[in-house]
């Protein structure tokens, strides 16, 4: 969810996603909930943050609270690093309506710190 809300700031912004545990696939309810707000991320893929260890980044940022502790170090170069956490959405328990609500929150609370985040880099 989050490349997805990056990207739609500004689609120039050349943004890459990985996980320290990627499920399968994208989950479904983050697919929904995304569409929602018109962001489309049905094409989207977990990957494992191990790919990306050796590239070169302006800015890496954690987004869930344990990746913190758990992310690799990356060896390319990286100016700068952030975290912005979240709760894991694929975590969440409940009835579907319970699981939608919690993936729309965190999906907000994203797209209210990362628009706050490019804000304070771009303007």
């Amino acid at each position: 969810m989050a490349k997805g809300i990056l990207k739609s700031f500004d689609k120039k912004l050349q943004v890459f996603s990985a996980g320290t545990k990627p499920e399968k696939n994208v989950s479904p309810f983050a697919v929904l909930v995304m569409n929602e707000i018109g962001i489309d991320i049905i094409n989207s893929y977990p990957k494992n943050v191990n790919k990306f260890v050796n590239e070169n980044f302006e800015y890496v940022i954690t987004v869930c609270n344990n990746a913190r502790e758990i992310c690799p170090v990356f060896i390319g170069e990286v100016k700068f690093f952030e975290h912005i956490g979240f709760d894991d959405p694929y975590e969440a328990i409940g009835t579907e309506d319970e699981i939608l609500s919690e993936y729309r929150r965190i999906r907000d609370e994203i797209f209210t710190k990362f628009e706050q985040f490019y804000e304070s880099l771009f303007n």
